[in-house]
């Protein structure tokens, strides 16, 4: 079955978990920038947690789905609307077969995830579905998504398609009929319009003077508008070292924090080079990149510093936060209500 692209948004790529096992020659692992949500939206309209999904950047696409499809939009707020009807956020939502979704614009956030049943099946390039647009690899021919593009939809998993038929026989008459549950608020990250964000000091933190440090993790920082999937750049109190420093490139990935010589720092997302060779000041906590992530231009972003122990630990309860939402989304799915 397919869904027709009627209308692009600002910029939509379909983005699964990333592709892994080439950095050694280079490639990004690219993916969705907000793993968390991509994650919830795939558990709850029965996916495996990595498929392929779509990634809405600010304005989102106008899709028009061919049949009935079980979907979930996780992320940020996105105002998303079909035949005059809401689609709500982090629960699984029935879109009618012949049905015009429109997403626009997020009212809050920057990047919202739109899982179909079944995962969007374009073919995986270097064993991702992932779009890196800078390589023009993976995706729909390597690129953003455009008007007139179909796009395929895998088999949903049995038990998530006879979810959505008991949907569909509960409301006939509705564009949309949304599931009674959702993934909690509190089960949620903590997205804020101007998040504290938790990171662990870098490689060559103490290179850095030592007011330089002490302001990195205390004074809030701008989201510039020269940011993307590639890397953030920062604006705020400029960053020195004690003495100039020779560096050969090293290893960086998405959440490191580089400084490059002007002082300000860039924080790398999921499309990031491999190495680097830029002083790295800190290393944003997993657990909290999805919180960065959805800061809009214009935010004001603050870092707080914890320990690596404290950062892997964070890291521990997410997962185990997501193994549970995949575990009750399965119970869900499953039991014959709606």
């Amino acid at each position: 079955m397919t869904v027709l692209v009627e209308e692009a948004g600002l910029l939509t790529t379909i983005q699964d978990a990333g592709r892994y096992g080439y950095r050694g020659v280079g490639v990004a692992v690219s993916g969705a920038v907000d793993r968390f949500a991509l994650r919830a939206a795939n558990l709850l309209v029965g996916n495996a947690p990595g498929a392929a999904a779509l990634e809405l950047t600010l304005a989102g696409p106008a899709l028009r789905f061919e049949r009935d499809t079980l979907v979930a939009l996780c992320g940020a707020d996105m105002d998303a609307q079909a035949g005059g009807e809401a689609l709500p956020g982090w629960r699984p939502v029935l879109v009618r077969g012949g049905t015009l979704l429109r997403l626009g614009a997020a009212r809050a956030g920057m990047r919202a995830y739109l899982a179909a049943a079944g995962g969007f099946a374009v073919p995986e390039a270097l064993g991702s579905r992932s779009t890196h647009v800078r390589a023009g690899l993976g995706g729909v021919a390597g690129r953003p998504l455009k008007a007139g593009d179909r796009l395929q939809l895998g088999p949903a998993a049995p038990h998530a398609a006879a979810f959505a038929a008991r949907l569909a026989a509960a409301a006939p008459q509705s564009a949309l009929a949304p599931a009674r549950w959702a993934l909690a608020p509190s089960a949620r990250p903590p997205y804020a319009a101007h998040p504290v964000v938790r990171a662990v000091r870098g490689r060559e933190a103490e290179a850095f003077e030592a007011r330089s440090l002490e302001r990195f993790f205390a004074a809030p920082y701008r989201v510039t508008p020269q940011s993307d999937r590639m890397g953030c750049r920062l604006d705020g109190e400029r960053l020195a070292l004690t003495e100039p420093l020779e560096m050969i490139s090293e290893a960086v990935a998405p959440g490191t924090v580089q400084v490059p010589p002007d002082g300000r720092p860039i924080v790398l997302l999921a499309d990031a080079q491999t190495t680097g060779g830029y002083p790295r000041i800190a290393q944003v906590a997993a657990a909290d990149l999805p919180l960065f992530v959805q800061a809009r231009p214009g935010a004001e972003v603050t870092f707080r510093e914890i320990s690596l122990a404290e950062a892997q630990a964070l890291a521990l309860v997410q997962e185990l936060e997501l193994r549970r939402l995949g575990a009750a989304a399965a119970v869900r799915l499953s039991v014959p209500s709606k």
